[in-house]
């Protein structure tokens, strides 16, 4: 992928990510909140978390140690 298009999408994953740590926060707090709910919230984050390291790893050049 070109570079620019790569650090859009990893801006608009950290975004995301963040905002469903903002939500699920929140729905913690909350008792009578759905659990599935939270789960799936959570897949989800931890789906962005991978998907950011992916491409953050990518960027990075190739070093022989």
């Amino acid at each position: 992928m070109e570079t620019e298009v790569v650090d859009q999408r990893l801006v608009s994953l950290r975004v995301e990510h963040r905002d469903l740590d903002d939500v699920i926060d929140k729905l913690a707090d909350d008792h009578e909140s759905d659990d599935v709910r939270m789960r799936r919230m959570k897949k989800r984050k931890l789906a962005l978390k991978d998907e950011i390291a992916v491409l953050e790893s990518n960027m990075l050049p190739n070093l022989i140690a």
